[in-house]
């Protein structure tokens, strides 16, 4: 569990972090001019039109409830912010209090067929569909590599991966290494496997000798990032680390009290400021809290907003900024939140992101819910940035660590042909 952070960051001795009166005037000032100037009308409520803050948190939350569209059938598992949270507060209080044992060999191979399972949309998309494909084929020839450029680029590999993939096995086929249509079929596993695997290095990030771990999460509306958080915190305490959340995300209804509501069933502090309150203020006053209680982990939840807004991307900016200001290195990890279901989408996404603040990690949400699984080895080979986690279900265990070998491996799998 949560091996990308045991393993991949080692201790380096840290710089004191700067005192409070001594950023405050920077900060203040430096939160003026981007409230004064950035922040667009549809993302910010203004402050002559923003709602009084209840007396009671639970006015907020079903005031949400009743703005909310309807949720569908949980054919396809919701993990949108709103609507996987606030809704099911009981749901979510019965899946953290279940106890967690080791996992045993027959639990392995069932958690295996689990996830052989919830990726069944893409299976369909992807492998029965070559299987079909190759299906009677005696020989690899120009029919065959037109059908299946096809079927990759619909399975949400991209063009450019999906030239790659097929120039290689070309290539073979002219060398005369390759000729029989069902080895072709392991010649796209494995290649497909190089580029996960390619993304999976060491990161150049350290932990600091002293003082809390830092992720940054961020990630467009919608994609699940406040609900990606709470069971990332969910798997950090089952680990032994005392963790700090940060509801940085000031600007979205209810979002705050939607974090308060993972930190309860988590049973770890939540700081928060008032609706509308500057997100680089929010994050000041926990990086100090965090340094001085001596936390393992913060988590700072951040506003969505969408790739192309330039003056809220400005802000992630100034939050990292103010993190990395009060502890050298923090963030240590800026992770990523994209939707799988948004195919090509989110490798544009990303690529934005990582232009304005550097992204380290990803987390794919909604793989159960696409056909498209395929973006998880184009986003690889794109960014070259590791993906930490993958959600596949509701669950608080449907988060689950990734591993590049099972993820493949399940996607191959036979048993549920």
């Amino acid at each position: 569990m949560l091996g990308w952070f045991k393993k991949k960051f080692s201790k380096k001795e840290e710089a004191p972090p700067l005192s409070a009166e001594t950023e405050a005037p920077e900060l203040a000032a430096e939160q003026d001019t981007l409230v004064a100037q950035s922040l667009p009308e549809e993302s910010v409520i203004a402050a002559d039109q923003a709602p009084s803050e209840p007396d009671d948190i639970s006015d907020e939350i079903t005031e949400v409830q009743e703005s909310l569209p309807p949720v569908s059938p949980p054919e396809q598992p919701l993990e949108t912010d709103d609507a996987a949270v606030i809704g099911s507060e009981s749901k979510i209080s019965e899946e953290i209090a279940q106890e967690t044992t080791p996992p045993s060999p027959a639990e392995k191979s069932s958690m295996f067929q689990r996830l052989s399972k919830r990726l069944s949309k893409t299976k369909e998309s992807l492998v029965y569909r070559i299987d079909t494909l190759f299906l009677g084929k005696k020989e690899i020839d120009t029919d065959l590599f037109d059908e299946l450029e096809e079927i990759l680029i619909t399975a949400d590999l991209g063009i450019a991966t999906t030239m790659e993939i097929l120039d290689d096995a070309r290539k073979q086929v002219k060398r005369k290494e390759l000729s029989d249509p069902l080895l072709l079929k392991v010649v796209l596993k494995e290649k497909l496997r190089s580029f996960i695997m390619e993304s999976d290095k060491p990161a150049e990030l350290v932990m600091p000798e002293s003082g809390p771990f830092v992720i940054m999460v961020i990630g467009v509306n919608g994609v699940g990032k406040t609900t990606t958080i709470g069971k990332i915190t969910y798997k950090f305490k089952k680990s032994g680390q005392s963790v700090l959340l940060v509801a940085a995300d000031t600007f979205r209804a209810a979002a705050v009290a939607q974090l308060k509501i993972w930190g309860e069933r988590n049973e770890v502090e939540v700081v928060s400021q008032g609706e509308g309150a500057d997100p680089s203020a929010v994050v000041f006053d926990a990086m100090d809290k965090a340094i001085t209680d001596n936390y393992d982990v913060v988590i700072v939840d951040t506003a969505g907003r969408l790739h192309t807004q330039v003056n809220l991307m400005e802000e992630l900016k100034k939050i990292k900024r103010v993190m990395g200001k009060q502890l050298q290195g923090a963030p240590h990890e800026v992770l990523l939140v994209l939707d799988a279901t948004t195919g090509q989408n989110g490798v544009s996404q990303a690529k934005l992101f990582n232009e304005t603040v550097t992204i380290t990690g990803l987390a794919l949400t909604k793989l159960d819910g696409t056909a498209k699984g395929g973006i998880v080895a184009n986003v690889c080979r794109e960014l070259k940035t590791p993906i930490r986690f993958i959600g596949i279900g509701e669950q608080i265990d449907d988060l689950r660590d990734f591993d590049p070998d099972e993820f493949i491996n399940a996607l191959f799998a036979e048993e549920t042909h």
